[in-house]
């Protein structure tokens, strides 16, 4: 088995229950087709680096991935379908990370900003 990291960007105006509905809907995807996801990560409403389909921002879901090809080709292929998605990119990664969380708020940095 190999290890991915997926990540995609839902559209701005998508609401909560809709990104969670999209977050089940991919990783019940990636379980029937012989995967196993790993670790999940909202990573909330960022700011693009440019606009994509009139969007300046995008909601960010990230998965951690254990699968093969074949699970990957079946995921890519349900997301360009999905109106819902604006860009998507998988990558190939040798061991997966799952200590670190990049883009949750530390509680030492938001204590800084109060203070």
């Amino acid at each position: 088995m190999n290890f991915y990291e997926h990540t995609i960007i839902a559209r701005q105006d998508t609401s909560p229950a809709q990104l969670k509905q999209i977050q089940d809907k991919y990783a019940n995807l990636v379980t029937k087709h012989e995967g196993k996801i790993v670790k999940t990560e909202n990573w909330g409403l960022l700011n693009l680096a440019y606009l994509i389909k009139k969007n300046k921002k995008g909601n960010y879901i990230h998965f951690k991935i254990e699968g093969n090809g074949k699970t990957i080709s079946e995921l890519e292929k349900n997301e360009k379908i999905d109106k819902n998605l604006l860009r998507y990119l998988t990558v190939k990664v040798k061991k997966l990370d799952l200590e670190i969380n990049y883009f949750e708020k530390k509680s030492e940095e938001i204590k800084e900003k109060s203070n």
